[in-house]
């Protein structure tokens, strides 16, 4: 079994990284494998709406030349995926959002192959606006039907300069029982894999609220 994170911060070994280690950390001690990939200091165009993930249904993203579709195999292929990020403005890093639009938009359009994987999230921040943040990562994981691992608190941790995550004793006890949560969930998923439904059981319906009716 294994799993990937996503490191969204433009510091491959600031606050954000090392909140992952400290997962990872617990995951590897539960017989669990851990990679980290690093998009958060590339140039990621935000999704353009042109479809042609829905289109051609190839397991790709229809903008070619920047890194998701580099990194879309090995995604699609673990058991559990990590969202984490920096907090900007009070919200998602600019070039993780980017990232994960076209990501998760990528596996809807293709049989949601996401689907009942294990998803975290954890933010790294420096004072506020973690919550709002993590409630926004967790929005993907509970919209493509993930099943989500929780801690004994919000994954938020806090610290300025690269290392000081490390000492915001709760956040590391939280990120730490967030590692062990995630390991057990995943055992029990491949204990109960025979049982897992096929992807895309039931049709999605999407509608909207214009009505012609009306004008």
């Amino acid at each position: 079994m294994k799993v990937v994170a996503i490191n969204g911060s433009p510091h491959k070994d600031g606050n954000t990284a090392q909140s992952l280690q400290i997962v990872g950390e617990k995951l590897k001690s539960n017989g669990i494998d851990f990679e980290v990939i690093h998009i958060g200091h590339k140039a990621i165009h935000g999704c353009i709406a042109c479809g042609q993930c829905r289109v051609k249904r190839d397991g790709t993203c229809g903008i070619k030349n920047d890194v998701l579709n580099g990194h879309i195999p090995a995604l699609r292929q673990a058991e559990g995926i990590i969202l984490a990020s920096p907090v900007y403005f009070s919200g998602i890093a600019g070039s993780m959002k980017s990232f994960l639009d076209r990501l998760f938009y990528v596996s809807l359009s293709n049989g949601n192959f996401f689907r009942h994987k294990v998803g975290a999230a954890l933010v790294a921040v420096r004072r506020t606006g973690g919550s709002h943040t993590l409630d926004g990562l967790n929005h993907y994981l509970t919209y493509c039907e993930m099943q989500l691992a929780t801690s004994n608190y919000w994954s938020v941790v806090h610290g300025l300069t690269p290392g000081e995550a490390r000492y915001d004793g709760e956040g590391v006890n939280t990120l730490e029982v967030l590692g062990d949560n995630m390991a057990w969930q995943l055992k029990m998923r491949e204990a109960t894999r025979s049982t897992l439904p096929e992807p895309q059981v039931v049709q999605k319906v999407a509608t909207h609220f214009v009505r012609q009716d009306l004008k």
